[in-house]
């Protein structure tokens, strides 16, 4: 039986059940079609592809689909693999009897969804700016239920349901503990960490796996936050004309410079701020979710390709007398 992804290794042949997170079709170079897939659990994703009678299994399943896949785990230019050799779409009355079963495979953040969300609601409580916490009660009334389950990311970081507000209660923490060293705002800085990445509730599309939208592949969530922010901000007297400018420059420069996408630069504290630690987070759980996937013998990872380095895993244990 093949087992959860993150347990599979070289030479592990049988079945299993994995969500289908993406599909393509391409062509050998002697021009035969073959699939390659994303299967993910909760434990993590493994790439697939499928060689065999490629014109009958590709009518099997789609993206999103729970599969049951019949194969074997080998290594491709030094990463594990599986070649599948049977594939279908789940029949769930049917494979729940031999072990099928949603919530195995549907990656979610470590913390309870309902835990982080009072977490939240009590972060927006406690601002004491009454434009500000009309403006964030406003937002969170339209968009708080896919903020309470959208993945972060499509595969970067925070990629699983409830990644997005993992990410943002993160964001909360750190600014406020350094808020007061750096004179920082701390109203503003909860309202640029809740709604700075809000536009990914649209740019996202979100079922069983994250994939782009039509407008968060035209638009972008930068352009869509502030979209989203200025039309929660109208009509709102409480709301100083100041204070929603400052909030709408933090969501459009926390990604830090114009060639990662940012339309301006942070030039506040706060939008500073806000931008440092929204680089950290997701930069260190990138970090350390190579950390946890590496299952190489060595002191350090295999080089991560994204961050452009390899990572200290520690001392083996033959090291630490």
């Amino acid at each position: 039986m093949l087992t959860k992804v993150a347990q599979l290794q070289e030479g592990a042949t049988g079945q299993g059940f994995y969500l289908c997170a993406r599909k393509e079709e391409r062509t050998t170079r002697n021009g035969d079609p073959f699939l390659i897939l994303t299967l993910q659990d909760r434990t993590g994703s493994v790439k697939a592809k499928v060689f065999d009678d490629v014109a009958r299994v590709r009518d099997e399943f789609d993206e999103q689909d729970f599969v049951k896949v019949e194969g074997a785990c080998k290594p491709y230019q030094g990463v594990l693999e599986l070649t599948i050799y049977r594939i279908r779409r789940v029949n769930p009355d049917q494979d729940r009897a031999v072990g099928f079963n949603e919530e195995d495979l549907i990656p979610v953040a470590p913390r309870p969804l309902d835990e982080m969300w009072r977490d939240l609601e009590a972060h927006i409580a406690s601002v004491t700016d009454p434009g500000i916490r009309a403006l964030l009660a406003r937002l969170i009334a339209d968009h708080g239920e896919r903020l309470r389950i959208w993945p972060a990311a499509q595969t970067v970081h925070h990629a699983y349901r409830g990644g997005l507000l993992e990410h943002v209660l993160s964001i909360i923490s750190v600014t406020l503990a350094i808020a007061p060293a750096y004179g920082a705002d701390r109203d503003l800085l909860i309202a640029g960490a809740v709604l700075h990445d809000i536009g990914k509730v649209q740019e996202i599309d979100y079922d069983r796996a994250p994939s782009y939208s039509r407008d968060g592949n035209l638009v972008g969530h930068i352009a869509l936050g502030l979209m989203m922010v200025r039309e929660a901000a109208h009509g709102l007297s409480s709301l100083a004309p100041a204070t929603r400018s400052q909030i709408e420059h933090m969501v459009a420069s926390h990604h830090g410079t114009r060639d990662k996408g940012s339309p301006v630069e942070p030039i506040t504290v706060e939008a500073i701020v806000l931008s440092v630690v929204d680089d950290l987070d997701a930069k260190l759980h990138q970090v350390r979710k190579a950390i946890a996937e590496d299952d190489g013998d060595g002191e350090f990872t295999a080089y991560h390709k994204r961050l452009g380095k390899a990572f200290y895993k520690g001392a083996r244990p033959d090291d630490r007398v």
